[in-house]
């Protein structure tokens, strides 16, 4: 028997209140809806990554008060990202890093949510191949 595949991946993220994150994938970062229900959202982040936003009340979980959740955006040139969101008074986490022992640059923001994001570049040709879009 062939092992079943998987075609593709949604991170769900919960909210007190959809409107502000909405707003904020929608204007800031630049997401392309490709579901809305309502009180659920799923947004292409690029390729074949997704990331949904889901009203707290309706949805299979529950906003909580400290979220330990990171959804890292892989993209091929960190520092622009950096300049628009600091303009767009994002609240930021972190400045832009260059962390060579790793070999990437990336930055960390919050959303409204207060669910951290990172904004990664990789460095070295391995990772940039790896990840790179199919």
């Amino acid at each position: 028997m062939q092992k079943p595949r998987v075609q593709g991946q949604i991170t769900f993220l919960y909210y007190r209140q959809i409107e502000p994150a909405a707003a904020f994938y929608e204007e800031l970062m630049g997401f392309e809806v490709v579901e809305d229900q309502g009180w659920a959202k799923i947004y292409r982040a690029g390729g074949n990554a997704y990331l949904g936003i889901v009203a707290g009340e309706k949805g299979f979980h529950t906003p909580q008060e400290k979220n330990a959740v990171l959804v890292t955006l892989v993209v091929d040139d960190v520092a622009p990202w950096y300049e628009h969101l600091v303009a767009k008074g994002v609240n930021m986490l972190s400045k832009l890093e260059h962390r060579e022992e790793i070999g990437i640059r990336c930055f960390f923001l919050e959303d409204p949510g207060g669910y951290a994001l990172e904004v990664q570049q990789f460095l070295r040709p391995r990772q940039i191949e790896a990840f790179s879009a199919a």
